[in-house]
């Protein structure tokens, strides 16, 4: 009896390809195969199971703020090399040509629900969003920004922590950004603050957490140190959903874990009701 003939598949740049890339994506959490205009639709979440896929910093302004209401500020911010860290001039020059981004962090004035805010929102693909000077000083100029003309400030986070090639100058922002919220809580402006996939580091322990109100997506990773880190420290295991928006929820520290799809409507229910009457 002949053997069955055994099925070569074709390799390298000559594969063929069944689907062609940018048509359909795989759910980081149930592997679900959904296509791109239904994902987009949903705003990218899952509708298997719930998974919210990382956004962009326009995806985020596109799917939060009222149609042709965005301006930017001071998109011109550009980062220096303060240290001569190596080759972090070309990894900035790298991270600008592939998000098309100057910075880590997008900012401006815009409306949600016909409310005027002022809008901060990072981008992990810069430098996995990490906050280094011009992060640091864009925040605060959104928030002198809140300050002058009264409208509450509204901040997604995104962001690994401090970034390493600045140093000090980088960890200063932790002070930094955290003085100016201060300035902003003594004139009674709201500050918004909403936690996303992933808020760590330096981040989480400064801005991040200091909203007047702390929302949250569902299953956002929130935390300082690394959960390795700190099971070596305290020579214990962890709770699985421990760093999760969920159990940062149930342990008082956030105010509401929003799924995406309500994220718009919810603040703006949230102005609504902290707006001067």
């Amino acid at each position: 009896m002949a053997k069955a003939k055994k099925e070569v598949f074709p390799q390298g740049p000559n594969k063929k390809k069944d689907i062609p890339e940018g048509i359909v994506q795989k759910c980081g959490n149930c592997a679900a195969i959904i296509l791109e205009k239904e994902l987009e639709k949903n705003l990218k979440v899952c509708k298997a199971c719930g998974y919210h896929f990382v956004l962009t910093a326009a995806e985020r302004i596109r799917y939060t703020v009222d149609d042709h209401s965005f301006s930017e500020f001071d998109h011109d911010l550009i980062s220096v090399d303060p240290l001569g860290f190596p080759q972090y001039k070309s990894k900035l020059e790298l991270d600008m040509k592939t998000t098309g981004l100057n910075e880590a962090i997008v900012t401006g004035e815009a409306k949600i629900d016909g409310h005027p805010v002022i809008l901060g929102v990072m981008d992990s693909r810069f430098r996995m969003g990490s906050m280094g000077a011009v992060v640091g000083e864009k925040i605060v100029r959104a928030c002198e920004q809140a300050m002058n003309k009264c409208y509450p400030f509204i901040l997604f986070s995104a962001s690994g922590g401090a970034r390493m090639q600045e140093g000090i100058v980088s960890l200063m922002q932790m002070a930094k950004t955290s003085a100016a919220l201060e300035m902003l809580d003594r004139q009674g402006i709201l500050f918004i603050s909403v936690l996303t996939y992933p808020t760590t580091g330096g981040v989480a322990a400064s801005f991040a957490a200091l909203g007047d109100i702390n929302l949250s997506e569902p299953g956002a990773l929130i935390g300082f140190a690394g959960r390795r880190v700190i099971e070596q420290t305290v020579r214990q295991r962890l709770p699985d959903d421990f760093q999760t928006a969920e159990f940062l929820l149930a342990k008082g520290q956030l105010d509401q874990v929003v799924n995406r799809i309500m994220m718009r409507e919810t603040l703006g229910k949230i102005l609504n009701l902290h707006k001067k009457r």
